[in-house]
């Protein structure tokens, strides 16, 4: 299984210096009256109470249907090679961050020669999930539509450099099997593959996938009526 090393970032502590320049500054600050006090509170109010401008505009809504969808994919690979359920692990991720409906994802590891806890030579899954596509004529009456929006989507997830270039010929092959799979546009591969080497420079799967908010519809749903 490809593996990566990832740094948790944490929020820096206040140090002594600063902590003890904050003090004086506040000690140091001349008292105000009541009514400079509130003229700056309703300044603030005012401040915080008008629309911002500028934002990027929200992308525009549309209907679309939960799909069902089933696929075999087998990996090949010369240079990165996957254990059973690395494989499985790692395919159930990239069909989440495309938008695959969560509640009934499945995602099972075909049958596994030789020792399953060994990269395999052809690991392969079984897919059954859920994806979004538009409503059309031809979306039946009783299906109830979800308000979808475009979203760029890049592969490997939270991966760059080296690590992402361990993932190259999952990326290819993925991209010709399981990708069709989804309503997407703007497709962009930007894999350079070559067998026993690793290139450190640009390897990702790009697209425009549609998808909605299902944490917002869990939310919904929970609700009580």
């Amino acid at each position: 299984m490809w593996k990566s090393t990832r740094t948790k970032l944490g929020t820096p502590a206040l140090t002594a210096v600063a902590a003890a320049a904050a003090v004086g500054a506040l000690l140091g600050a001349p008292a105000w009256g009541a009514d400079e006090q509130a003229a700056a509170a309703g300044a603030q109010a005012a401040a915080g109470a008008a629309p911002a401008t500028g934002g990027a505009p929200a992308a525009p809504m549309e209907a679309a249907v939960w799909t069902p969808k089933e696929v075999q994919f087998t990996y090949m690979g010369f240079t990165t090679h996957y254990t059973c359920d690395g494989l499985r692990d790692t395919v159930r991720e990239m069909l989440l961050q495309l938008g695959a409906r969560k509640d009934d994802l499945k995602v099972y590891e075909t049958p596994c020669s030789g020792d399953p806890n060994r990269p395999n030579p052809f690991p392969g899954v079984k897919i059954k999930m859920s994806v979004l596509t538009p409503v059309s004529g031809t979306t039946p009456a009783d299906v109830q539509p979800v308000q979808a929006q475009w979203k760029t989507v890049k592969l490997p997830y939270r991966e760059n450099g080296l690590n992402a270039a361990g993932q190259c010929e999952l990326l290819e092959q993925f991209n010709k099997t399981v990708m069709p799979l989804f309503t997407t546009r703007n497709v962009d591969l930007n894999a350079t593959c070559v067998p026993h080497q690793l290139n450190s420079i640009g390897t990702k799967l790009q697209a425009e996938v549609l998808v909605t908010d299902q944490k917002q519809r869990q939310a919904s749903t929970a609700e009580p009526r």
